[in-house]
């Protein structure tokens, strides 16, 4: 297992095909040009920290990062906002290496803590972020508000 941080410049190819798998999974359209402008877009503003997990030479996992704040406990955190595994690669570690990824970037940058959301109905994921020491906030309800 190998992860590799993408940086502004780099061939996104791979990471594009797995990011928009990714979105199709939470019931998005395929659309490889708008992945690949997004995730462009994030590198070169440094506005998301993007890595690819690769088994055996070829690119299987695709998490994305946000940097923001929290102004209770006055620290930077990080929103694991983008976790996906190709099929094929499930049960090889390629999540566990991603989420202790995940984990370094944070301590390393000096974050309070990483957040993330997933799906109710997503049980496989929520049980892999369970068994690596996440906890589902039982203290603080979501909500979002969509804009037109």
């Amino acid at each position: 297992m190998k992860l590799r941080q993408l940086k502004a410049g780099d061939d996104l190819a791979e990471a594009t095909r797995l990011f928009d798998a990714y979105r199709q999974f939470y019931q998005q359209p395929s659309d490889q040009s708008a992945a690949r402008t997004w995730l462009t877009m994030r590198l070169q503003s440094e506005q998301s920290v993007v890595y690819l997990a690769e088994l055996d030479g070829k690119a299987v996992g695709f998490m994305q990062l946000y940097p923001t704040f929290c102004s209770v406990a006055l620290a930077p955190i990080w929103v694991l906002y983008d976790l996906y595994t190709a099929a094929e690669a499930r049960g090889h570690g390629v999540a566990t290496a991603m989420l202790e990824e995940a984990r370094r970037l944070g301590r390393a940058s000096g974050a309070a803590y990483l957040q993330l959301s997933t799906a109710h109905d997503n049980t496989v994921a929520q049980r892999v972020y369970e068994a690596h020491g996440w906890q589902y906030d039982q203290v603080f309800r979501t909500y979002t508000l969509a804009l037109d």
